[in-house]
């Protein structure tokens, strides 16, 4: 029974109640109707209203946060190939040719990757090939190990400057990185060619040193003693300096004056019981400022 009706039944009885209070008797029976209204507009009123059910709460479940487990440390890449360009050995950047000059190309290159090179290869990379071949073998070369690599080139025909691109190729035809050559990977020849109206007098040409031999004597446990006879073209004075392979800095020879074309010798020595094998370069700071030759000699 809705909330409405049940009111409107006690209202009812409520009046009826009032009623039979307002009119006078001496019925007892009326009496006994009377109390029984009252009882029963009582026990309506006490009738309790139903209350909305309330909704029980979902229970919150904590969900286990994942373990951070341990990342293992990547293991280092053994790093080869890689090469480092040292130097020029011949033909100094910028050296002036006369149209259709040959000349060798010689840079020196160190082996700075973990693997020794076997079946490696000289190979053509870009700008002008001036005649050179495409590629040409190399020979073995261990980590650490130097070695000079030359290519038999011809000036162009024509005047201007002229730079050809070499790169070195793995026996597994990959391109091997190059420390401290044209953006890390290779290393060029550059030269400037003159018309012969402008060219160097070639019957007169400029003071220059042309060639240095090499002769070594002595030992590990006695001295090593390297002899540079050193041939120039005409008259002049030569400087030059010592590089040793384990990076001291030896005596500057005194200067070598020449009256006429010849041959002048310097000598140095050096006496260790390393094991290994152990050089002198010698470098013509002037007139050349170029690198020639090497003095080695191996330790047990």
């Amino acid at each position: 029974m809705s909330k409405r009706i049940r009111l409107f039944h006690v209202f009812m009885i409520f009046a009826m109640f009032l009623g039979a209070c307002n009119l006078p008797t001496n019925d007892p029976e009326a009496a006994t109707a009377t109390a029984a209204a009252m009882t029963v507009i009582a026990q309506l009123s006490e009738t309790p209203t139903p209350s909305a059910t309330a909704t029980p709460l979902a229970t919150l479940t904590e969900i286990a946060l994942p373990t951070n487990t341990s990342t293992p440390v990547a293991t280092a890449t053994p790093t080869c190939p890689q090469a480092q360009f040292v130097t020029d050995v011949t033909i100094p950047d910028g050296t002036v040719m006369t149209p259709g000059q040959s000349f060798t190309k010689k840079w020196r290159i160190r082996n700075t990757g973990q693997c020794a090179w076997s079946g490696y290869t000289l190979v053509f990379d870009s700008g002008d090939s001036m005649g050179g071949p495409s590629s040409q073998p190399i020979g073995a070369v261990n980590p650490g190990q130097e070695i000079d690599l030359e290519v038999n080139l011809t000036a162009p025909g024509s005047a201007g400057s002229y730079k050809g691109y070499w790169r070195i190729v793995s026996n597994t035809n990959v391109l091997v990185p190059m420390i401290n050559g044209y953006q890390g990977r290779a290393f060029y020849v550059d030269i400037k060619v003159q018309a012969p109206a402008t060219a160097t007098n070639t019957s007169a040409p400029a003071f220059a040193v042309t060639s240095v031999n090499f002769t070594n004597t002595g030992g590990c446990n006695i001295g090593f003693t390297a002899t540079a006879d050193i041939t120039v073209n005409g008259p002049g004075t030569v400087t030059l300096h010592w590089i040793r392979s384990d990076g001291a800095t030896p005596p500057v020879p005194p200067a070598l004056n020449f009256a006429a074309a010849g041959t002048q010798s310097v000598s140095i020595s050096w006496t260790t019981t390393a094991p290994g094998t152990h050089w002198f370069d010698i470098y013509i700071d002037s007139p050349n400022n170029q690198q020639f030759g090497r003095a080695q000699f191996t330790c047990p």
